[in-house]
């Protein structure tokens, strides 16, 4: 490889006469803080036992009433019907995906329950659940499910980047000390 613009003897005397006396510079490494808090290792004891709690909200007898006109959506009583909107519209971009394919229905609780507990401890606000189109078990299943947890504030067919009517979009209920 050839070198196109080749400095001639006098240039590379006056660039050293020009550095003479100086030393070279020390990189100083600035590290930034994450915005969200990590939380380090989470004992598996703790995990089990939130996915334990979490699934114990799940019956698959009790049947919340949904509308089944339309695309699958649900918001919680007291909570502003706007929220659900968003949803609809895609303001939200779920940090979380939890894919369902292949699950069977008791797998699906406990990960459901994971998620959600998984959502609370990292602070999350907005997930997606994947449930595909299969044999449609879980896509009726899993609404039903995410009704009957008391941290879903609302839930809505996920938009076509996000896996349109084989995804739902979920808000989980912050605490009021973590929202900030």
């Amino acid at each position: 490889m050839k070198k196109k613009y080749q400095l001639n003897s006098e240039d590379i005397s006056l660039f050293r006469t020009s550095v003479t006396g100086t030393r070279r510079i020390a990189q100083d490494t600035i590290s930034h803080p994450p915005k969200r808090k990590k939380i380090n290792l989470v004992a598996p004891e703790r995990l089990m036992q939130e996915q334990a709690d979490a699934s114990y909200y799940f019956s698959d007898e009790f049947q919340p009433n949904l509308d089944m006109e339309g695309p699958t959506r649900y918001i919680r009583e007291g909570d502003s019907h706007y929220e659900l909107k968003k949803l609809r519209r895609g303001d939200y971009s779920p940090e979380l995906f939890l894919d369902l394919h292949g699950l069977t229905q008791l797998q699906a609780k406990q990960e459901i329950g994971a998620l959600i507990a998984a959502c609370r401890r990292e602070h999350v606000y907005c997930a997606c659940v994947m449930h595909g189109h299969g044999k449609h078990i879980l896509k009726q299943q899993a609404p039903l499910w995410l009704a009957q947890h008391p941290d879903i504030i609302a839930f809505h067919q996920a938009p076509k980047e996000w896996g349109g009517n084989a995804a739902l979009l979920i808000l989980v209920a912050m605490d009021e000390f973590t929202r900030r």
